[in-house]
């Protein structure tokens, strides 16, 4: 029983040791690193968060949504003032309670016009968004509609984008696209790319004729490619 405490004293002791690390080497709460700390461990989590917090708010990070994990890394490594726009699932996901205790979260539904100005009133406030792009959605589906949405929410705020991706979320056993082969703790890399405006994006375009949200939906997917 001595023993058992003691390893678990020592556990515990490494864990906030761990967390102490990260508070102070990537600028995040305790709150945040105490979380991270083990998922950086056991997914041998690689990557940066320097684009996301070296961005000047208005910004608005968007998500490659892969998995249940992603909301979990992103709360955790995001700055605390951000504030998350969630799927439905994930707003009322029980598991994913301790992780919304980190950050304002909040369901996002883009056919609410309602809720889009008051996006575009807290970006115009120097605020930060977070949000979830789903996985595999093409643009010539309904679905499409969150990246035109969001297009429009940042021209409008005039915000910049930070596209952002989570390399292997897709294999992992809670990743929502099926698959033949799932790891149960895959390795995985936060990609972050650097932050620009919409007309900086749709300046870049390779496409004939792009629009906003065609530039977003490749920025994202560029992400998932780095």
């Amino acid at each position: 029983m001595l023993i058992a405490l003691a390893v678990a004293g020592v556990l515990a002791a490494a864990w906030v040791l761990a967390a102490l690390v990260l508070t102070l080497t990537r600028r995040l709460s305790f709150h945040q690193a105490f979380f991270l700390a083990p998922m950086k461990l056991f997914y041998r989590l690689t990557g940066t968060s320097a684009p996301a917090r070296a961005a000047d708010p208005p910004v608005i990070y968007a998500v490659l949504h892969q998995s249940r994990l992603d909301p979990a890394l992103m709360l955790s490594m995001l700055p605390d003032d951000t504030l998350h726009m969630l799927d439905e699932a994930s707003a009322r996901s029980a598991w994913l309670e301790p992780w919304r205790e980190m950050a304002r979260t909040i369901a996002f539904n883009p056919r609410h016009v309602f809720v889009s100005r008051r996006l575009v009133r807290h970006l115009r406030g120097r605020g930060r968004l977070a949000v979830y792009f789903p996985d595999g959605i093409t643009q010539d589906t309904q679905a499409f509609r969150i990246y035109r949405a969001v297009a429009k929410i940042a021209a409008t705020a005039e915000a910049r984008i930070v596209a952002v991706s989570v390399l292997g979320s897709r294999t992992s056993v809670l990743a929502f696209r099926p698959r033949t082969r799932r790891r149960l703790l895959p390795h995985l890399t936060v990609s972050m790319l650097e932050p620009l405006s919409m007309p900086e994006l749709v300046a870049r375009s390779r496409r004939e004729s792009p629009t906003m949200a065609g530039a977003l939906f490749d920025r994202v997917a560029e992400a998932d490619a780095a």
